[in-house]
């Protein structure tokens, strides 16, 4: 399989409907679970016009096909935030998302020129924040609580700085 991050592009939201109609992927990247196709490809369709500071969104490809996407946000002179996410809960477990943010972090950087990029998950998401040690991110301690598949959860925050990622 070849991964590849690459920009977003018309017709992308064809995937993101895709995986909107998928209940167990909406409630663990914490999507509302039943919003309308129409909703979500509006969303979609507006990302294109978004670019820094807002947010960085690149897509996850496999052999040609959109299967995720990655995520810079809230930029700052030397920070910004990291997310990803799987859309194709087949590819979960593979190591795709662990190449993806490797591929992401580079970028951030090297082409960005980031100091420093911080992250957050919720705690009972165990995945979610075993990806981030995988990737060398540090955890920081709690962040607030947030609503996580219907109940409201602690909030871990993580941290990696430049000198500490190893590619």
């Amino acid at each position: 399989m070849e991964l590849r991050l690459r920009p977003l592009r018309p017709g992308d939201e064809e995937s993101a409907v895709r995986w909107g109609a998928d209940e167990e992927f909406c409630l663990a990247i914490d999507w509302p679970v039943g919003l309308p196709a129409a909703h979500i490809r509006q969303h979609w369709q507006g990302l294109l016009t978004l670019t820094p500071p807002e947010l960085l969104r690149h897509g996850i490809t496999v052999d040609g096909v959109l299967v995720g996407y990655t995520d810079l946000a809230g930029f700052t002179d030397s920070s910004a935030e990291f997310g990803i996410a799987l859309g194709e809960r087949a590819l979960w477990g593979h190591g795709l998302g662990l190449q993806a943010g490797r591929l992401t972090l580079a970028h951030a950087f090297t082409e960005l020129g980031l100091q420093t990029v911080i992250a957050e998950a919720h705690a009972p998401n165990a995945r979610s924040r075993a990806l981030l040690l995988r990737l060398g991110f540090t955890e920081t301690g709690p962040g607030g609580l947030e609503e996580y598949r219907g109940e409201m959860v602690p909030v871990v925050r993580f941290v990696l700085e430049r000198e500490n990622f190893g590619g």
